[in-house]
Order: C-alpha cells, then structure tokens, then sequence
C-alpha cells in the first residue's frame, strides 16, 4: 500500500510538471544544465517579464498554505514574510521602491501551488515569490519557475538532490540537517534507526540519505514506515516500532500527522530516555500543537531556535511577538523565510536591477546576519551556508541547542564529498 501510494505521488508530480514544462520527473536539473538549457533556447530565456518598474512600488508574491493540513506549520512563515516587508518598506524598500505583497493560498496540494505560481509569474507580474513548504509543493512550481525564467525563494530544508538557476533554497540541504542529526545519533551510540515520514518526497528521498549514511557507519535501519499527508493513526506504526528493538527513531512526519503519532508513541509507553525521536519538521510552533508533554526531551535537527543567543536574533523574537502575540514562538521555517526576503534584497541591490537574470548573476557572496547566524550565498548551486543545531525540546515549549557545527556549512545538496553517498549522487541531476 505505502508503495502504491509513492507511485501515485509520483505520478501525480510528473502529470503536473508534463503539463506547466518540458523537463522530466526526477532529481531536478542542476543550476549548470538548466542555464545550458536556457542559453540553447530550449527552456526559459525566450518568455517576457511583465514586471512593471516604472512607479514607486514592485510587487513580489507570497504562497503559503493558508488552509489544509500544512496550515499549521505555513501560517507563520507567511507572518514572518509579510514582518520582512514591513521591515524593508519601513526603511525606504529595495532600489527606492517600496514592496508590494500578492498573498496566494498553496491549500496544502502541489498542482495548487503550480497554479498559484503560474498566477504571481504572468499575471500579477511579481519580481519574485517566496513560499512552498512540502518538496511536492516546489517540485511542482519548479517547472514553472524555469519555464518563465521566474525566482523562486524555497524557505525550507529538504532532501536535497535538486538545484535550479530560478530557485533560491534559503533552508537547508541535507548536508546542514540530515546528515548533522546522524553524526549526533552515530555520537551517543545508536545504531538501530526506525524510519517513520509521510508518504511524499522528502522524507522518501530524506530517508535514502539515512539508509546510505547508516550502511556506510555502521548503523542499521530496523523499519521504514510511511503514511499519507494527514495521517491520524499511527497505531500500527507505533506497534512496529515498539517490537522493532529500535534505539532511536528518525522522524520526517509534516504537518499535524506529529501530533497523532506522538500521541500514540506516548500511550504505547515508548521514552526519550530509551527510544528518543530526532525529528527534521518539528519546530516551536508544532510543539505547542502536538503538547510538551508529548515531545519533552525528544530531538530536532535544525539550523535555527528561537532559543539562539546574539542579539539579532533577540530582536528579531521581540519583533515578532510584539507584531503577532507574545504567545507566537519563532522557528527555523519562518527565520529562514523572513531571511530570503533580505538575501533577495542584497542580490537586487548588488545587480543595481529587479531584471532576474542579472539578480542570479549577482547572488553569489550576498550575505545577511541573520537571527540562526551570519549566512551567505553559494552562486553556483544557489543554496545557503548555514550553522546546523540539533536541539532538545524543553517543557518551556521551547528548543535548546545541544549540540552546533563549528560555523557555517557550505551546502552540498548532492552530498558529492561523503563517500558513503555515491550511489545518491550519482543519480542526481538525471
């Protein structure tokens, strides 16, 4: 069943991609084929932007998931956006022009999300958009993104194996994230990993990284279990794991599925303390909504908390919940989105230029001292070095950092320098 619903997503993703582009359903092109691509005519380069420069304001896009079963974790990330415009527009805007926000709802469905896009692209005219959340979600826009020679600000980690000249991945690759979170189990001694995730992209291409990094460090994968976006019981998961002599269990559930399979690993009378979880989509906002009492103690893998200690980021939480409630917590999702907002800003400013192929041409370098840390911009694969965290969550409903890289990490989506990941990289990109 879990295998004949990957192939319907699958499917589904390619139907979508058939019909916005010509590119195929696979790892996604790197940033040098896909320029080849343009340069030869084939893909984009040949449409027209329809942006309009000519007055005071320029318009930029936002899609988020505003309803379905990613509200929950998008809501913020959209607050956060519209925080780093009022931000910018309140100190005079970029190149003199003060921004103006088109809000799409994504509705937690990928062909939505094309849509969505295709709408900001051609026919509100943006100068770029920022959102997506799910992998499905920007597999599905990529294509549309390419095809307009559009940009595309992606906020969240993900599993890598993709990179695009219209996409901008301001979360992190799996080399910031997955790979730090196996490091830290490998550290303290586990060696028996439960894979638990929903049934899309992410955590099937997420958990390939997993298998090969434990085949190639001594560690075994003892059960890999999917579910459907939306899932609410984990019975049968939760019996697998608990007689699966398991010793930690790595967890790519999105959306309100975690509160439902913690619910569940709680009654089954599963601990931390013996069979800790690391999750890779859990942060402060889904705590609250799964409940402290069901996650204390457990793992996350992240490259910001709220929790983070230098004055930037002190602003930036006192911002926030002066603006939305002192009872909204910040996350990595959000600080990662509000972040790309400013990243977009220095690359116009360095080009002098909204044109989008002089924005790409202009990024690599562009930094910002950003809330997680000082973060800058590869130009050649357009992903984000980045300081990974793992934390452990308190019954302050908050994440405190246990362990964090000596710096920033420079972002290796394809993970061509771990040897143990040959097999992964070698697929990419076809």
């Amino acid at each position: 069943m879990a295998r004949l619903q990957r192939m319907k997503i699958g499917s589904a993703l390619c139907a979508v991609a058939a019909l916005l582009a010509t590119g195929g359903c696979g790892w996604g092109r790197t940033v040098a084929e896909s320029e080849a691509l343009t340069n030869s005519g084939s893909t984009s380069g040949g449409p027209t932007s329809c942006v309009n420069t000519s007055g005071n304001t320029i318009k930029i896009g936002f899609v988020n998931s505003l309803s379905g079963t990613m509200a929950i974790s998008e809501q913020t990330v959209s607050n956060s956006l519209h925080m780093a415009v009022d931000e910018i527009n309140a100190k005079g805007g970029v190149l003199g022009k003060q921004l103006k926000i088109v809000q799409q709802d994504g509705k937690s469905e990928p062909a939505v999300f094309a849509e969505k896009a295709k709408t900001l692209i051609e026919k509100e005219c943006v100068a770029a958009v920022f959102g997506g959340w799910t992998s499905s979600s920007r597999k599905a826009m990529l294509p549309v993104f390419e095809a307009d020679n559009a940009l595309l600000f992606y906020p969240l980690q993900y599993e890598g194996m993709e990179s695009s000249p219209n996409i901008f991945y301001s979360g992190a690759a799996p080399n910031q994230q997955i790979v730090p979170a196996l490091d830290y189990l490998k550290s303290k001694g586990y060696k028996r990993l439960f894979l638990v995730g929903s049934d899309y992209v992410f955590p099937q291409i997420a958990n390939r990284v997993v298998k090969a990094y434990a085949q190639g460090n001594g560690m075994q994968v003892v059960g890999e279990q999917y579910t459907p976006m939306g899932s609410t019981d984990f019975t049968t998961i939760v019996n697998k794991l608990k007689f699966s002599k398991a010793d930690a269990v790595v967890n790519t559930l999105n959306g309100d599925s975690n509160v439902a399979f913690f619910k569940e690993y709680k009654a089954s009378g599963l601990k931390a303390a013996t069979t800790p979880v690391i999750s890779m989509s859990i942060a402060e906002e889904e705590v609250s909504a799964i409940g402290v009492d069901n996650v204390k103690d457990q793992l996350t893998a992240w490259n910001y908390y709220q929790t983070l200690d230098n004055p930037q980021n002190k602003k930036f939480v006192a911002d926030f919940k002066a603006k939305y409630g002192q009872n909204h917590p910040t996350s990595d999702p959000m600080e990662s989105a509000y972040t790309s907002v400013y990243l977009w800003k220095g690359m116009v400013e360095k080009a002098k230029s909204f044109d989008v192929n002089k924005v790409k041409a202009a990024a690599d370098g562009v930094t910002f001292n950003a809330p997680e840390g000082k973060v800058w911009v590869d130009g050649q694969n357009h992903h984000t070095y980045k300081t990974s965290y793992i934390g452990k969550i308190g019954d302050d409903k908050l994440i405190h950092t246990v362990w964090k890289s000596k710096g920033p990490i420079k972002p290796d989506p394809y993970l061509k320098t771990y040897s143990w990941a040959k097999s992964l990289s070698s697929g990419a990109g076809k």
